[in-house]
This record gives structure tokens, C-alpha cells and sequence, in this order.
């Protein structure tokens, strides 16, 4: 799931440069408000996996003891 909103803050980020070019600036803020929020929805998904990976790390050395 992270590649993904990599990839679509990506296109957003490509899609404000546009809009911005164009001198459409309204739309441009959209587009990189858009980015900006798949960027941390990106991230959100890589702390997610990697405190469930610390969390099945800790439970299997705990099973050990």
C-alpha cells in the first residue's frame, strides 16, 4: 500500500507543476494539497508495518524465554 501513495503523490505532485505552469493556481494548491496527503498516508502505511513487524519481533522472543 505504501508504493501506491507514493506513486499518487507523485502524479499530484506532477499535476500541481501543471496547473501551476498554466496559471491555474487554485488548482495547483489542490493537486499539491492532494500530494501532501499521500505522502503521509504513505508514511502512515511504512510506521504501521514496521511497529507491527517490532511487535511480532517481541513476541517471538518473548516465546523463547
Amino acid at each position: 500500500m505504501k508504493i501506491f501513495w507514493l506513486i499518487a503523490a507523485a502524479v499530484c505532485g506532477v499535476v500541481a507543476l501543471y496547473f501551476a505552469y498554466h496559471g491555474n493556481y487554485d488548482n495547483a494548491f489542490v493537486a499539491a494539497a492532494l500530494g501532501g496527503v499521500s505522502w503521509m498516508l504513505s508514511y502512515r502505511a511504512q510506521l504501521k508495518q514496521k511497529l507491527k513487524d517490532e511487535d511480532d519481533d517481541e513476541g517471538s522472543t518473548s516465546d523463547d524465554e
